[in-house]
């Protein structure tokens, strides 16, 4: 059954259906710099005291017109709340995906010092980089190149070293780090298989609210499968959860090629300087610095005073 929501004339736009909370939004000025290429479409960022703005609800169907930055619904903080009276860790997040997620140069070099990342205009980002000292490079057991919804659940792809008979890669990783949240980026392995895709990221995602763990669903940066199905069917279920999405996907369209190399899957890469002009034309510089944003924007209003 498909999704309807109603759609009201005002300014901003948010992840908003049916019976979620109206979330909250404040615009993100990015410090003047004369080198300075602020983020695609990443205007939009969340304050640890949102006021509340007027809000646009829109559907799935339009997911390519939502903002990168998540908009945090009042059911993410209930969750992260009953997360934390259960024991998840408040200083840690999980990576769960396949190589984009996986790789040593997403994320890695915020856990490795200064000399690895640059973060230019974006300072206000360290203290999210601080808050999740240990994470940023820990490759966990659901990360993994070649990972796809079945295999991340699947026992038998476990490391029987760390995790015990039965356990999923996924349900050993929860086991062994209790993050309170999951950035989950997934679907490029799956574009051929579009309803083995949905059907799998409805048991991950049954699985991480089940640990009261906070999802951030990513959109992927190809349309290999020639029709967005992969992103819809990733937004639908971000709305229809009520869970944050972090559209990566809108994120690098303005780039060259839209951010993607010759074959049209995978990204471009730079360094994580976000003071670098060209870096900043490249899919993996926006990658890490609309992730970062993304974290912090969802763990700043999950744990705001209400």
């Amino acid at each position: 059954m498909r999704l309807v929501c109603i759609l009201i004339s005002l300014p901003l736009l948010a992840t908003a259906c049916g019976n979620q909370a109206t979330p909250t939004q404040t615009p993100f000025q990015a410090p003047s710099s004369p080198t300075h290429i602020a983020p695609p479409a990443a205007t939009q960022t969340m304050t640890a005291s949102p006021t509340p703005p007027l809000v646009k609800v829109i559907s799935c169907e339009d997911w390519q017109s939502w903002p990168v930055i998540p908009v945090v619904s009042q059911s993410a903080r209930a969750l992260y709340q009953r997360g934390q009276e259960s024991g998840n860790d408040p200083r840690a997040f999980s990576k769960i995906g396949d190589g984009e997620i996986s790789t040593e140069w997403f994320f890695t070099g915020f856990d490795l010092g200064e000399g690895h990342y640059d973060l230019g205009p974006y300072q206000h980002l360290r203290p999210v980089i601080d808050h999740f000292d240990g994470s940023f490079g820990r490759i966990g057991m659901a990360a993994r190149r070649g990972f796809n919804t079945q295999r991340i659940l699947d026992p038998s792809l476990n490391d029987p070293s760390l995790c015990v008979s039965g356990e999923s890669p996924l349900t050993c990783e929860l086991r062994l780090h209790r993050p309170a949240f999951a950035v989950l980026s997934l679907g490029t392995n799956q574009v051929w298989k579009p309803d083995e895709f949905e059907a799998g990221m409805r048991q991950i995602l049954d699985i991480l609210l089940s640990q009261e763990v906070v999802p951030i669903l990513s959109t992927k940066g190809d349309n290999l499968e020639g029709d967005h199905r992969i992103n819809h069917t990733i937004a639908c279920l971000a709305q229809e959860y009520d869970i944050p999405l972090w559209n990566f996907w809108s994120a690098i369209q303005p780039l060259p090629n839209h951010g993607l190399q010759p074959d049209l899957e995978h990204l471009t890469y730079g360094i994580t300087d976000f003071d670098d002009a060209d870096a900043m034309q490249t899919a993996w510089t926006v990658r890490n610095l609309t992730a970062l944003q993304a974290l912090d924007a969802v763990w700043r209003n999950v744990t705001a005073q209400q």
